[in-house]
């Protein structure tokens, strides 16, 4: 039997902000085997970079306990290291310099250094590359020297940060491609992968496991075995099935109006977050439904046609179901007769049924009550954010108030000058 590598335990991780308190990560189990690939796959805010940082080290949980090779974890973890989606390469060092950064940390003699690092550049295919300086390279060649000087260490356990995401669509496949040759071939010391990331389809084309996380607070919902032979084929049917069961938990079901819209800062229960979308995209998907058959569609075949990742699309059925425009159920996104008649509807009466309908979110009828009772009818931007810190961490906070203002513009509910940083409420919201 494969050896437990790591095992979290009962992980929980809580941020200050002043008197308020914000959980991103609530009793997290996980175990990792050695010779396994599992991936970690959540929306945005669930915590998965989180949980690599504690994996790694980087940080400590606020309660709950790390366990490598049953040895609790304290401090960094020596046998671990992490390539993050931002390539963070030092740009005065060149490929070869950058590489060897990671042997010279950890005290390895300057001949055994360059060795290493000819010898990992020359597997990661960038034999010839090593006087270059990273202004001179591809992102996908930049993230391949980033794998390179990760491996260097020759780490037991080595984590990816959404490693892909940064690059363009071809250099992600062709990547993907050659970090699963690497593995599957043993070219590389590592034992096992944990890779953090929001695309459905890459972790079931990598992975041989797949730990699914739900956000508001960050928690495990879902392992589900990836039982499918290596290279895999995108168009198998048990694969296409595998994307989409994961489509279809993430994505969730509709549920009635009251837990669907949660409740306003200050009051009992969950603040319901403003899912950061573009309105423009969320008209371009209920317009897609509008001339669907039956006004539905298979959410993973909407990824597919619409061309956009699976977390953004979420965010935008996210946004769909908050508005009352659309249902999900068991994988399918339906629009509803609200939906289509937005969809339908000229510009101003698409402002009209917008404004209607986010006047309901209770965080938009607290933000609009707030504007109401203020002097003159504004706020600064400070006040309302440190407001709003009560209920999200800092910069969960300025993302729901750049949302509630991009949303409120949109409705001509809100107005908001930049300059002197004052939201104003407009005189037909009054």
């Amino acid at each position: 039997m494969p050896e437990n590598l790591l095992e979290l335990k009962n992980i929980s991780q809580i941020y200050s902000s002043g008197d308020s308190k914000f959980t991103a990560i609530r009793e997290v189990d996980l175990v990792l085997q050695e010779g396994e690939f599992a991936a970690l796959m959540g929306p945005t805010g669930c915590g998965k970079s989180t949980l690599l940082r504690i994996i790694t080290g980087l940080q400590s949980p606020t309660s709950g306990r790390v366990l490598y090779r049953d040895q609790p974890l304290t401090g960094v973890n020596p046998h671990a290291t992490i390539v993050f989606q931002t390539f963070a390469l030092f740009p005065w060092l060149t490929v070869q310099e950058n590489v060897e950064v990671a042997l010279k940390a950890r005290g390895v003699p300057p001949k055994l250094r360059t060795t290493r690092a000819l010898d990992l550049l020359d597997r990661v295919g960038l034999d010839g590359f090593e006087t270059a300086y990273p202004r001179e390279l591809s992102g996908g060649m930049l993230q391949k020297v980033g794998f390179a000087r990760a491996m260097a260490v020759e780490p037991e356990l080595l984590c990816l940060d959404e490693p892909f995401s940064a690059l363009d669509v071809l250099s992600a496949e062709s990547l993907r491609g050659e970090l699963l040759e690497l593995w599957t071939g043993g070219k590389i010391p590592t034992r096992a992968i944990l890779m953090a990331t929001h695309h459905i389809e890459e972790a079931v084309f990598m992975a041989d496991r797949i730990v699914v996380m739900d956000k508001d607070p960050g928690r495990v919902i879902m392992n589900l075995r990836v039982d499918l032979p290596l290279p895999r084929n995108r168009k198998d049917p048990k694969f296409l099935n595998l994307v989409d069961r994961v489509y279809m938990v993430l994505a969730g079901q509709t549920q009635p109006e009251h837990v669907e819209l949660g409740t306003a800062p200050g009051e009992p229960g969950r603040t319901r977050a403003l899912p950061h979308i573009n309105i423009d995209d969320l008209t371009g998907l209920l317009e897609h439904l509008d001339n669907m058959p039956n006004n539905r569609a298979d959410i993973y075949a909407l990824a597919q046609e619409l061309q956009v990742n699976s977390d953004e699309l979420l965010r935008l059925i996210e946004a769909a179901e908050l508005l009352g425009f659309a249902n999900v159920a068991y994988g399918d996104i339906t629009l509803n007769p609200l939906g289509e008649t937005f969809a339908e509807a000229s510009i101003r009466s698409r402002k009209e049924i917008f404004a209607t309908r986010i006047r309901r979110l209770p965080l938009f009828k607290w933000l609009l009550g707030l504007l109401r009772a203020s002097d003159k009818k504004q706020m600064e931007w400070d006040v309302v954010q440190k407001a709003l810190e009560l209920e999200f961490h800092e910069e969960e906070a300025e993302r729901q108030l750049d949302t509630a203002i991009d949303w409120g513009r949109y409705a001509e509910l809100l107005a908001y000058d930049d300059s002197s940083q004052i939201l104003f409420l407009e005189p037909g919201a009054a």
